[in-house]
């Protein structure tokens, strides 16, 4: 039995290595085709496989979860010299069921896998001794569809949680398609439904102004190269519903679900986004290093298309900016693009971290890459 043991503990870090040495690095040539804004600068920050999303210590280390191609694990970035670069990337833990979704809350790590929560403490002492999670809560749905997590703390001091639709449109039981909080001191409690009606969010933050929550959503595949958007929406109170599966965008019924409801039952998008283009990360810019036309706006990571007609060509693939103003979406615009080469993706952004400097890191999943966006006049 030992001796079994042992070889399986040899094979998983085998494993592992194989992973890790088998990830593609990006090249700064790549990094090169990248269109940004004048006077913005943007570097290679760390080689990570599968990077999804990111979260902050309080000592400058960046967490990263990743979703299905590095073995289940989450990774330590720490930058001890604040140079601005990775000193280097460090396997927490792994094998966990796609822990795409973490957050760091008063100096502990949580961890979102399909079907469970996990909690790291202590984790700025502890990420270099491999520990192993704590599970806080296990009744979340096993449905990998749409089932990779993000996790964010509110306000209120509340970890939400997204439980994704488990098929692209469908009338599914009532704890899918949802946005839910959970009070970590008392988990015991179970989840509260905070939204209604949203496919796939995988993105959320609060306004920095009025403490209304915004998240990304998005839209349904098979009903055309155009339609439906993905969707920015304004959630800035609980018990909302935002229309899937019944209406789409805010304005077009599904035609196997919809037919007998009405747009106007339920929260329009605060704006429409480009449809199919995978909007997930996002964020509002608080800093102060980028011009002030992005302070307390938002930065959406859009992943990009995968099943438009080579005709219509891919969305997404970039970063976009949206401006709000007095609680309403008023402008929507490209910011970073050069992902797409003749229409031929070699990265797709999912999510975005400002750092305390107010630069922006930028994870890729598909260039197993971290970029720092940077702004000096």
């Amino acid at each position: 039995m030992r001796s079994q043991t042992m070889y399986k503990n040899i094979l998983a870090s085998l494993t592992l290595l194989a992973l890790t040495m088998t990830a593609p690095h990006i090249q700064s040539q790549e990094v090169d085709k990248l269109i940004l804004p004048d006077g913005f600068s943007i570097e290679i920050y760390a080689n990570v496989r599968n990077a999804r999303q990111m979260s902050l210590g309080d000592d400058g280390t960046v967490y990263v979860g990743t979703r299905s191609r590095a073995g289940g694990r989450i990774f330590a970035i720490p930058d001890a010299n604040r140079d601005g670069k990775a000193d280097e990337v460090i396997t927490i833990t792994s094998g966990l069921k796609r822990p795409s979704g973490l957050t760091y809350h008063n100096g502990d790590l949580y961890i979102g896998a399909i079907s469970r929560i996990y909690k790291i403490s202590n984790i700025e002492n502890s990420y270099r001794n491999k520990p192993d999670p704590e599970v806080i809560f296990s009744n979340l749905p096993d449905k990998t569809h749409h089932g990779w997590k993000f996790l964010e703390f509110g306000p209120d001091g509340l970890l939400y949680i997204p439980i994704g639709a488990p098929c692209n449109i469908c009338e599914p039981e009532e704890e899918f398609a949802t946005l839910n909080t959970l009070d970590i001191n008392n988990p015991e409690l179970g989840i509260t439904k905070y939204a209604m009606g949203i496919r796939n969010t995988v993105g959320f933050d609060w306004d920095p102004k009025t403490d209304d929550l915004w998240f990304t959503d998005n839209g349904g595949d098979g009903l055309g190269d155009e339609m439906p958007a993905d969707e920015l929406n304004h959630a800035p109170k609980s018990g909302l519903h935002f229309g899937y599966p019944y209406i789409h965008q805010g304005d077009t019924q599904d035609p196997n679900y919809g037919t007998e409801k009405k747009a106007e039952d339920y929260i329009a998008p605060a704006q429409k986004l480009a449809p199919h283009a995978g909007a997930i990360g996002m964020a509002f810019y608080k800093g102060d290093m980028f011009p002030s036309k992005y302070k307390n706006n938002i930065i959406i990571a859009e992943h990009g298309s995968w099943n438009r007609t080579d005709e219509a060509g891919h969305t997404g693939h970039m970063l976009t900016f949206v401006t709000i103003q007095n609680g309403k979406a008023v402008s929507y615009e490209p910011f970073i693009t050069g992902f797409l080469q003749n229409n031929k993706a070699w990265g797709r952004p999912s999510d975005i971290l400002e750092l305390k400097d107010g630069s922006l890191l930028i994870a890729d999943d598909e260039a197993n890459a971290i970029y720092r966006l940077t702004y000096s006049e």
